[in-house]
């Protein structure tokens, strides 16, 4: 049944503002009948205005959800209000040739001198859901291939344990039998097989730790950062004490973690810290926290030799050393681990550094 009433609002300024809009519009009265269209819902359903006006807003909603739409109409006039249509679901218009388009579509309830009605505004979502689609499947693969590379590292540095563990003790016990026996240049050679088989190991271990991290978010639990620091610290008791570094703890919040690596974080960060101190002055660390809203702000800060601003990204690179292994031992890979524990809880690590007067690693963990 077509409209016969003529609309004010179908002229003059009404009119002309929602011709202009640059998404679909169509108005319909509390019947559900279509009293006013623009050129954009032409173009976007296949229909001319004289086609749409006067007929049920049905006519463009699919078959299988033609049945309820009745029932939605009623119950959006219980309580009319401007909201989004089908909040979580997925919408489709129906065209004149039968095929169906994805939308989204926004109700706009509008009382005039002869009735109610509600102003649709449709939205084509058509590319952006194959932008969605190909990004989610980007994602995916990437996924695929970072559990891969994962799976890869662990079991070559696994595999790679045992071997090399025979070369090592192999070596030694060659290098105690040959002990005096061999003139200066062949023991020096001697010394740097033995130091490398070793740092391969370290190596290895550190590859072992990376692939560790795991996306298991299973293990995630309440758990006290002060308990975590002391267990971080009781870890590392012999090297602060033959490092001569000074650790101090304010009282830290409860936060909702994976523990065990955030024991790993920690012992990593003051580690690092306890290597990287002056050479003639007394290590100090001092790890202290701010909560901002839903989270909690890490600091652990020292006084050690600090980081030139160009190098503060780059010292979180997998095997990325800003010193050579003489200088400075390690693998170059504990800040690396650091990065992808907080990465793993969805946070972030970042460097406040001041070159030749000490470094703050801050990090963000959330509260309990």
């Amino acid at each position: 049944m077509r409209v016969e009433k003529q609309h004010s609002f179908a002229d003059g300024h009404f009119k002309v503002a929602v011709d202009a809009a640059p998404n679909a519009m169509i108005m319909t009265n509390d019947q559900g009948q279509i009293v006013l269209a623009n050129q954009q819902a032409e173009l976007l359903f296949g229909y001319s205005k004289a086609e749409l006006i006067g007929q049920s807003i049905e006519m463009l909603v699919p078959e299988r959800y033609r049945q309820q739409h009745p029932h939605e109409r009623r119950s959006f006039w219980e309580k009319p209000s401007p909201r989004k249509m089908g909040a979580g679901r997925d919408l489709f218009g129906l065209r004149k040739d039968k095929t169906e388009v994805p939308v989204e579509i926004g109700l706009t309830p509008v009382e005039l001198k002869d009735g109610r009605y509600v102003i649709s505004a449709i939205v084509d979502i058509t590319e952006r859901q194959k932008t969605e689609k190909k990004l989610q499947a980007k994602t995916e693969e990437l996924a695929r291939s970072n559990a891969e590379l994962e799976q890869f590292a662990y079991v070559t540095s696994h595999d790679l344990q045992a071997p090399l563990r025979h070369i090592t003790a192999y070596v030694q016990l060659l290098e105690k039998q040959l002990d005096g026996k061999l003139d200066a240049k062949s023991q020096q050679m001697m010394g740097f097989v033995v130091s490398g088989a070793k740092r391969m190991q370290q190596l290895i271990n550190g590859l072992l730790s990376f692939s560790r991290v795991s996306r298991d978010r299973s293990h995630f639990s309440q758990a006290d950062l002060n308990q975590i620091v002391q267990d971080a610290l009781a870890n590392l008791e012999i090297v602060l004490k033959e490092s001569q570094v000074s650790v101090t703890v304010d009282s830290l919040p409860v936060v909702n973690v994976d523990a065990q690596l955030i024991v790993n974080l920690f012992q990593n960060l003051i580690e690092n810290a306890a290597k990287f101190k002056k050479e003639n002055e007394s290590g100090r660390i001092h790890i202290f926290s701010e909560i901002k809203g839903s989270e909690v702000i890490i600091t652990v800060k020292d006084n050690g030799i600090g980081i030139q601003e160009e190098y503060k990204e780059k010292v979180f690179v997998i095997f990325q050393r800003l010193h050579t292994p003489e200088e400075y031992p390690g693998t170059g890979l504990g800040l690396a681990i650091c990065k992808k524990i907080l990465h793993f809880h969805g946070c972030q690590i970042w460097i406040e550094s001041e070159y030749g007067v000490g470094s703050s690693f801050c990090f963000n963990l959330p509260l309990a």
